[in-house]
């Protein structure tokens, strides 16, 4: 039998420094490892006293590699292996492990099969109704203590005001800072109810940036009062109201410090966040593997070690923990360490109690996410008497699926007798009003969101040729590569979830309105 809820009684009054220092390094493990990994990551756990591990699906999708051209392998039986390791590195631990995992918009980033809600650039387009994206936070809260998962690196308040952003976009809320506080102050709610810690990120802002720190260093040069009035407006605010933890991005701010990135900058870490932003409690690394700061440091230990001087608390995704353990008890006064272990036993303690109820798995994700989608529906109409016009004529059904099932094509198909067709298909005909249908081949915005130079060369064509009205399943960034009219008209769904097409159908009949407003301002579709 399988536990991953037990409850512990923590005293560290018998700690050696040793194990103290243990506590701060957060390892990476994944869902797809071999037998022989496993077993490493135990005789890790227990030589050194490991005090976190962040979960992630396989070597081939984490961290540095996502953007590579490993094969990601589908494994159906992702959450039974979860739950499965979770209890097999528990057992490896004299002292428990805090899990963590990155679940922004519910386990599904990283595990196949389980609840998958709304990105946040979707919940961004909420308007007075942040009701619902507490009840986001507080199910995958419990989705991932039900699972023995005690730790969401999560939200993101990064204020994405920068539209070729390749890394943060649909992961942020939105580009207005009161946008991207209340709404991730509604998550966060959400998620402390289930009794589940929360990380805010990427301090100290990865919006405004065309660099993905995974690759290579951004650099973000504003002046302070500038990122004090923006960027760091929500992390400032949010502090105030008390948060677990913030995590600390791979960022070069040559403004407060030229000579190292905030992973490393005591005058980031220690002087803005602890200092000027009053921020007592644990200060973690993101994933020290990527290559924004990893190539900087040849020498085992040496980047664990810098970060942890420069105030760093947990150290997320290190790849040397027993030379990182070494460095930091031969370069670091006993106070530092005492401080940084002092503030990680403080999270244990918080999740371990023995009164700590064990949270049950969620009622209907399915319902949840139609209402989001009912209210998140979006209308950027240039010309909106011509998109009724196209409603109610003998329109053509174009659907580029991307290999996806289009839901939404096959019931307009079965409402209006239209049956769907492709690209060639449709500029072929003579007919001039179009219904275009899109699912993007992926999220991000890398290789023009994954099209292909002639799939869109023919997107290009029936813009130009034919009256458009276009269904957008995706992220709406995938706008500013379309090349739009001044008079072309989008309805804006953001997911593809099936309850989202159901939804979109329902708007495209007229039973409902559209109740969204756009996040983010578009680099070139502006109406």
């Amino acid at each position: 039998m399988i536990d991953t809820h037990r409850t512990y009684t923590l005293t560290s009054e018998q700690l050696s420094l040793q194990q103290k220092v243990g506590q701060l390094f957060m390892p990476a493990v994944f869902i797809n490892d071999t037998e022989e990994e496993v077993q490493k990551m135990e005789k890790l756990i227990k030589d050194h006293h490991v005090g976190s591990i962040c979960f992630f699906h396989s070597r081939a999708s984490a961290a540095t590699n996502f953007e590579g051209k490993k094969k990601v392998v589908h494994n159906e039986k992702s959450y039974d292996r979860l739950l499965e390791l979770i209890n097999r590195y528990q057992k490896a631990a004299q002292i428990p492990l805090i899990i963590a995992i990155d679940a922004e918009w519910g386990l599904a980033m990283r595990i196949e099969n389980t609840p998958q809600f709304p990105y946040a650039i979707t919940l961004g387009a909420l308007n007075n109704n942040n009701e619902l994206i507490h009840k986001v936070g507080e199910a995958i809260g419990k989705d991932c203590k039900h699972a023995g998962i005690q730790w969401n690196l999560a939200p993101v308040v990064d204020i994405n005001n920068n539209p070729e952003n390749p890394v943060i976009g649909y992961r942020s809320f939105g580009d207005d800072r009161d946008s991207v506080l209340s709404k991730a102050e509604a998550f966060l709610k959400g998620m402390s109810e289930s009794g589940t810690l929360n990380s805010i990120k990427h301090f100290p802002g990865h919006g405004d940036t065309a660099t993905d720190s995974h690759l290579g260093l951004p650099v973000i040069d504003k002046p302070l009062d500038d990122l004090l009035k923006n960027e760091l407006y929500p992390f400032k605010k949010l502090i105030d109201k008390g948060v677990d933890s913030v995590m600390v991005g791979h960022l070069l701010l040559p403004q407060i410090d030229s000579d190292h990135p905030s992973t490393t900058s005591s005058k980031i870490i220690s002087e803005l966040l602890r200092k000027e932003l009053g921020f007592n409690g644990v200060v973690i690394s993101d994933a020290l593997n990527m290559h924004a700061v990893s190539n900087k440091f040849v020498e085992k230990g040496a980047l664990e070690a810098a970060a942890f001087s420069a105030g760093m608390d947990v150290l997320c995704f290190t790849e040397n923990v027993a030379e990182g353990i070494t460095r930091i008890i031969n370069n670091s006064t006993i106070k530092q360490i005492e401080q940084s272990f002092e503030r990680v036993w403080a999270l244990k303690q918080k999740v371990f109690a023995p009164n700590t109820a064990v949270q049950t798995s969620n009622g209907d994700t399915v319902q949840l996410n139609k209402e989001i989608a009912q209210n998140t529906i979006t209308e950027l109409y240039g010309n909106p008497l011509l998109a009724e016009k196209i409603k109610s004529s003998n329109f053509l059904n174009v659907s580029i699926s991307s290999g996806k099932r289009n839901h939404f094509a096959e019931q307009i198909a079965a409402h209006s007798g239209i049956q769907a067709i492709d690209l060639d298909t449709a500029l072929a005909s003579d007919k001039k009003n179009a219904l275009l249908s899109i699912f993007p081949p992926a999220v991000k915005p890398k290789d023009f969101f994954g099209f292909d130079k002639k799939t869109l060369a023919l997107i290009h064509r029936l813009i130009q040729e034919k009256n458009i009205l276009i269904y957008l399943f995706g992220n709406p960034y995938v706008l500013d590569i379309l090349q739009l009219a001044a008079n072309s008209n989008v309805a804006l769904i953001y997911q593809d979830f099936p309850e989202f097409q159901e939804v979109a159908v329902e708007h495209f009949l007229g039973k409902i309105e559209a109740k969204g407003s756009l996040p983010i301002q578009l680099k070139t579709f502006q109406l």
